[in-house]
């Protein structure tokens, strides 16, 4: 079993009644490998110790874990848990940090190329690089274009694999032991396939690239792939500072360490696969109904919502798929920390709007009724609604956002021991009859 290490920096208090990994895993009933899967998902938190290497954990919040139950929905834990070591992002109550930095600020302050370059190369806005692409001619002219979705975005990102001059992709990783790794290659990888992939999108719009005003105050910027992805998502100008909340809805989703899509890009990493191959990976896995098609299902939950009422569209959501989507996520135990991020900017642009006082009234319902917080779903089939967008837009923007941290991981992952990912099986078939 491989395994992560999340660093949580937690001031020590030398008074605090503390346990050791292996005392409090004893508590729980749990393997210490599961122990530090709760720290990777925000359940616990962790503080290093005086001797720099081993861990202690709250004994106060062990003891509540305990009374409380494992965090899990059945008695039986179907999940895997596997640790993997990473130095891109590390996941908190607090936020999503990005090499250190809290994407809730970023979100305020950069824009989603910069966060994306602060992914690959460690500094944000660490390159200059223009975020040029091509356009597909196949895609744009065809009468059955496809619309902005990942299936689209698989396609696209085949053609470009598949095309001539994109041999240079392999040049990211090599050396005698293909052990090697250019970041600064495969972030050249990922300027043209992000920039491709949106622009042989279909314009819904005038075309014309609206202006990127962020809150901080900064001058205007033409041509982000922010405003160039509204023109794919949106027929309208966007209004005052709504493109500075799609730009936000990017960097918030550009990573959030070991989703199943980021997994999947690891393993085709593993084996040495070109960045945009791992790219088709990870867009494979989010075109899932259960990870980047859930702001689809928060997105009808809403429009029912408006329709029929918020009471009534709750009720029918929750028989319809067994839990209300966009509330509850496995990593956060109150409120997603991102959706709080999105939200606070939506409402702020917004101003007093029909769509996110029905979904209040959603909120407060599914807060009382079930005890579940509002996540990055909800939102983003929010903003998506808000602005005008089509009812699966937020699978684009998720995306789009999440090439940059599939990449991040690609980086890492190439530097290790190649083929790393072998686990066994457990064979539980019919045996045939003894020859």
């Amino acid at each position: 079993m491989w395994t992560i290490t999340v660093q949580v920096n937690i001031d020590y208090h030398p008074r605090m009644a503390t346990m050791t990994a292996s005392e409090a895993a004893r508590r729980l009933g749990v393997k210490v490998e599961t122990l530090y899967a709760y720290v990777s998902r925000g359940v616990l938190e962790r503080e290093t110790a005086a001797d720099g290497r081993s861990s202690l954990f709250d004994s106060r919040a062990i003891e509540s874990l305990a009374r409380r139950g494992r965090p899990r929905q059945s008695s039986r834990d179907s999940s895997i848990n596997m640790l993997i070591e990473t130095r891109t992002t590390s996941l908190s109550m607090q936020g999503v940090r990005y090499r250190g930095h809290l994407s809730n600020e970023l979100a305020r302050t950069h824009t989603f190329e910069d966060v994306a370059e602060l992914l690959w190369l460690g500094a944000v806005g660490s390159s200059r690089q223009p975020w040029s692409g091509d356009v597909i001619p196949a895609l744009t002219m065809s009468r059955h274009t496809p619309i902005a979705t990942p299936d689209a975005m698989r396609i696209i990102a085949t053609w470009i694999a598949a095309s001539p001059g994109v041999d240079a992709s392999q040049d990211a990783v090599g050396g005698p032991n293909m052990t090697t790794v250019d970041p600064t290659e495969v972030a050249r990888c990922g300027r043209y396939l992000v920039a491709t992939v949106v622009d042989s999108l279909p314009v819904l719009g005038d075309g014309r690239t609206p202006r990127l005003v962020l809150p901080c105050g900064s001058d205007p910027i033409r041509g982000t792939i922010a405003g160039r992805l509204w023109t794919r998502l949106s027929p309208r100008r966007p209004a005052p500072g709504m493109l500075a909340v799609l730009n936000a809805a990017l960097v918030l989703l550009a990573d959030h360490e070991l989703a199943t899509s980021t997994l999947a890009v690891r393993v085709a990493a593993s084996t040495r696969a070109d960045p945009y191959a791992v790219v088709n990976a990870g867009l494979a896995v989010v075109s899932g109904p259960l990870h980047g098609g859930a702001s689809l299902q928060a997105r009808r939950l809403i429009e029912d919502a408006l329709s029929d009422g918020a009471g009534r569209a709750v009720e029918r959501a929750r028989q319809r798929h067994r839990r209300v989507p966009g509330f509850g996520h496995s990593v956060y135990a109150g409120a997603d920390p991102r959706a709080v991020v999105l939200f606070d900017l939506l409402r702020r642009v917004a101003g007093i709007n029909r769509t996110l006082l029905v979904i209040d009234d959603v909120i407060e319902i599914v807060g009382q009724r079930f005890d579940r917080a509002p996540n990055i779903d909800i939102a983003l089939a929010a903003m998506t609604h808000v602005c005008g967008m089509p009812e699966d837009a937020g699978e684009a923007v998720m995306a789009t956002a999440r090439i940059a941290g599939w990449l991040a991981h690609a980086i890492e992952e190439y530097g290790e021991t190649p083929l790393r990912f072998r686990p066994r099986a457990s064979y539980i078939g019919p045996h045939g009859a003894p020859s």
